[in-house]
């Protein structure tokens, strides 16, 4: 089966003993047969199975683990669902070390505890088991004597895709261990002992130069019947190319007590920085590399081979979909991830590559924890339980976007499941599932072809971990940077016009202007694009744009949160207004529609309070879904009044007014909405980014665990302020 690369092999599961619990120690396979292995393409991507599973697994870079605690939630769109206090653990190093012990009485990365979170030290030690995989594979391939004459062929093969695969998975993980830690040892044999920290620059520069190898023996999507986007290809490594050198020539926090010489280059030579400011009692500074051009120079190169010939991925421009209920594009690529288990043949147009989920097999984060929230049980609910980790500020739903741009009602969910089979709306208050704001969107099991009800968290839906418009931005990114405006502009309107349904130069021209340059629209652009995806604390790091949007956030929050109070509602400059209550009925939206579960709110119809806001509702017939997965329908309580019409959302009404005295004769319901911002206003404003410091390096990084510090005999020290015991 394509779609799920990994049945288990004997080979795999003895390459398996390459990754023992602690990376300091890793141990080598030598009863692997080198020969056998990698005899045939067979056996060759039988040794890859282990590491992809425990990539998709344990790696906890893009599901669970450090992504779900402290990437997703954690920037000034993305905010945590539950209370500071209830979840300190996820809030305080997503805020930068404000309050450490959750009652507000210390702060900062000294005051906080090594042992306090093992996400730090599973992240590591998973990730670090993952690379003595990758290790074996690629160390076993270049000792072979046929190595150089496959890599000087220039042509893939089976066998050299293989090799491609683990450069990649071993380059995407120190990519993601660098953003996470920083520094860490660069481990190249299973069995050595890591006995020292190493310089992050060295390590981005050796895995560049690993990429530059393995890249042109590997196939791109479609062109290898066996190859499919859950395995690495070509147009990913030369993305993930874009991505490592974006973050290298980026802006970060850097050390300052490993000695004056620590940050050298590949080529030894020690490396100069611009620096934008510096902290003596957390010993450390922020800038970036003095030479920051080579590194976007080199990625130019490699996205536009990415972009001029990707396989078979293609920016989705167009909605394939009959009626006028759709002709929405950004939506369409995330069905296509919703529906993308049923078949092995049917993967995201879009997707570059994903990380694949078994359908009816745990545990898929998404929706559970990426996606709209539902109320419903553990099992037989409609649909299950989704807890939504990953939740908006109501700034960015309200304010940031512009009300026509398609990306919105597809990014930001208003309403989630009750898990009866109706729709209920989200609140403000802290907690979960339907509780905790503003909710992800793009996944929902609701719109899945055949939902899984028998047990929450086993929905099968992909994780798209790099999408064709993520490159096309980069190197949109890359072009206005090196000062190629007219080539940026090219490449950033083929993005920003299928979110608006067309040519909007006017828009696009009024955006750029009022973020001040082509380069900074094309930043904030990602912020749309890529909501509740994990980009947006990592774009803002990297840009040094991160101060600027710390600042923004409370100055606009103070205002919301201050109109809301004195007055009701708050008015934002696109003529939205958020209120302190909104009107709400459940309504039977199949007999007027034909349908329960909305698409695209066909155009002049955005006064209709169910179809408007767009994407929601309920899926269509959860009996029949009941039915054929053979699952007990004794939560299936809804009826035929299943969907929400709401009023009041974008428009103040005056709750002693004759307009709400007239809903609520017609049985709408007032409904608490901006006042629980009010009530919550500092887990809204003050104590998001509680531990930022104007003029200060922000410390994003995590800390190296406690265990391992202690099991490694003095070789490693934690750095930015944190204690090691």
């Amino acid at each position: 089966m394509k779609k799920i690369l990994y049945s288990i092999m004997g080979v795999a599961l003895l390459l398996g003993t390459a990754a023992c619990s602690d990376f300091l120690d890793q141990t080598s396979p030598s009863q692997v047969d080198r020969e056998f292995v990698f005899s045939d393409p067979t056996s060759a991507q039988a040794a890859m199975t282990n590491a992809y599973l425990k990539w998709r697994a344990d790696g906890g870079v893009h599901g669970n683990g450090s992504f779900y605690n402290f990437i997703v939630s954690s920037s000034d769109i993305e905010c945590q669902p539950e209370s500071y206090a209830g979840q300190s653990g996820r809030w305080v190093p997503s805020n930068f070390y404000g309050y450490t012990d959750g009652t507000f009485s210390s702060s900062g990365t000294e005051n906080y505890d090594p042992f306090v979170n093992g996400s730090f030290e599973s992240t590591w030690t998973n990730v670090f088991s993952i690379i003595a995989l990758t290790n074996t594979i690629i160390n076993n391939y270049e000792q072979a004597e046929n190595y150089e004459e496959m890599i000087n062929s220039q042509k893939p093969t089976e066998l050299s895709q293989v090799y491609g695969e683990a450069v990649c998975l071993r380059s995407t993980c120190y990519y993601e261990l660098m953003r996470h830690f920083g520094d860490v040892p660069l481990q190249l044999v299973s069995g050595e002992v890591a006995t020292h920290l190493t310089c992050r620059d060295s390590i981005a520069e050796y895995i560049l130069e690993d990429l530059k190898k393995a890249i042109p023996v590997m196939y791109r999507p479609g062109e290898n019947s066996s190859i499919d986007k859950t395995h690495f290809n070509r147009t990913y490594a030369e993305g993930l190319v874009g991505r490592i050198c974006l973050w290298e020539g980026g802006y970060q926090t850097w050390r300052t007590d490993l000695g004056d010489d620590f940050y050298k280059g590949l080529d030894g030579n020690v490396i100069s920085f611009e620096k934008v400011n510096s902290s003596s009692s957390r010993k450390c500074f922020y800038g970036r590399r003095s030479d920051w051009k080579k590194f976007y120079n080199l990625a130019e190169t490699y996205l536009a081979a990415a972009i001029s010939n990707p396989g078979d991925v293609i920016l989705q421009t167009n909605d394939p979909r009959s009626g006028n209920r759709y002709g929405n594009p950004f939506q369409y690529v995330f069905q296509q991830m919703m529906a993308g288990w049923s078949s092995e043949e049917n993967f995201t147009n879009e997707s570059v590559y994903e990380i694949p989920e078994t359908h009816a097999n745990g545990n898929s984060e998404r929706p559970y924890a990426f996606g709209r929230p539902s109320d419903g049980g553990s099992s037989a609910y409609y649909p299950c339980k989704s807890y939504g980790q990953s939740r908006f500020h109501p700034l960015y739903y309200y304010d940031a976007f512009d009300p026509t741009d398609l990306r919105r009602d597809v990014t930001v969910a208003v309403t989630g499941s009750k898990g009866n089979g109706s729709e209920a709306m989200l609140n403000f208050t802290k907690g979960s599932r339907l509780s905790g704001g503003l909710a992800l969107n793009k996944w929902d099991e609701n719109r899945m072809t055949n939902p899984w009800t028998a047990k929450q968290r086993q929905s099968g839906i992909n994780n798209a971990y790099m999408r064709f418009s993520d490159i096309i931005l980069m190197q949109a990114e890359i072009k206005a940077a090196l000062g190629k405006d007219a080539e940026a502009r090219n490449l950033y309107d083929q993005v920003r016009n299928r979110a608006f349904g067309g040519a909007s130069k006017a828009k696009t021209d009024a955006f750029i202007a009022k973020c001040g340059s082509l380069l900074d629209a094309i930043i904030e652009e990602r912020k749309f694009e890529f909501g509740g995806e994990g980009s947006r604390k990592f774009d803002l790091i990297r840009t040094n744009k991160l101060e600027k949007a710390v600042a923004e956030l409370h100055t606009k929050a103070t205002a919301m949160i201050k109109g809301l109070s004195d007055n009701g509602y708050y008015t934002f400059e696109n003529g939205n207004q958020i209120s302190c209550y909104i009107w709400t009925k459940l309504v039977d939206a199949k007999t007027t529609y034909g349908y329960r579960l909305t698409t695209q709110c066909p155009e002049g119809k955005e006064n209709d309070p169910v179809l408007y806001p767009s994407w929601r509702g309920q899926n269509d017939d959860w009996a029949a879904v009941a039915s054929k997965n053979d699952t007990k329908t004794s939560s299936l309580t809804a009826g035929n009044n299943t969907n929400l019409a709401i009023k009041g959302l974008f428009n103040y009404i005056d709750p002693n007014g004759a307009e709400a005295k007239a809903l609520e004769a017609d049985g709408y319901t007032k409904t608490k909405w901006g006042i629980d911002i009010v009530s919550n206003a500092d887990q809204y404003n003050s104590l998001i980014y509680n531990g930022f410091k104007s003029g200060e390096p922000p410390i994003y990084l995590l800390m190296i665990g406690g265990n391992t510090i202690k099991n490694s005999n003095g070789a490693f020290h934690n750095g930015y302020g944190f204690r090691d015991q």
